[in-house]
């Protein structure tokens, strides 16, 4: 092994011991984050298959698979996706679920609102506000 080799193998134990800590809550961050997007993504496919029924079938929104958090060492993200609109679900380990969005590609992100994951009653109307959002502004020209 070289010494490069070396000094990355210690750097990953370090890190991995340091992490461990956190492991529980980001395992129960990554299953809210993929319960979260079956939700939205059912939600998304009756969207899409009611405006195909209506006439717009260039709709087509999609919602991408779960994945480490961009931004966040310690979240999971899901992208909303059409053409050049975007917006993000983050689920983080501190119990918190972030909506940021709607934003165009190659712009600033934003806005954001974050909630507890735990007994929040403004989610739920909340997610449908940002999902109503996000496929308003990518229906606009």
């Amino acid at each position: 092994m070289t010494r490069l080799d070396e000094r990355m193998a210690e750097l990953g134990r370090g890190i991995g011991e340091r992490e461990l800590d956190h492991a529980a809550a980001l395992s129960a961050a990554r299953e809210r984050a993929l319960a979260l997007r079956a939700e939205v993504a059912r939600a998304v496919g009756r969207f899409n298959a009611s405006a195909v029924e209506a006439g717009a079938s260039q709709m087509d929104v999609r919602v991408s698979d779960v994945r480490p958090d961009d931004k966040h060492l310690r979240s999971f993200q899901f992208e909303l996706l059409r053409g050049r609109h975007r917006a993000i679900v983050t689920v983080k380990s501190r119990a918190e679920v972030t909506l940021v969005g709607p934003f165009h590609q190659g712009k600033v992100e934003g806005p954001c609102r974050s909630f507890p994951l735990a007994g929040s009653d403004e989610f739920d109307p909340a997610l449908a506000d940002f999902l109503a959002a996000f496929v308003e502004d990518a229906a606009t020209p």
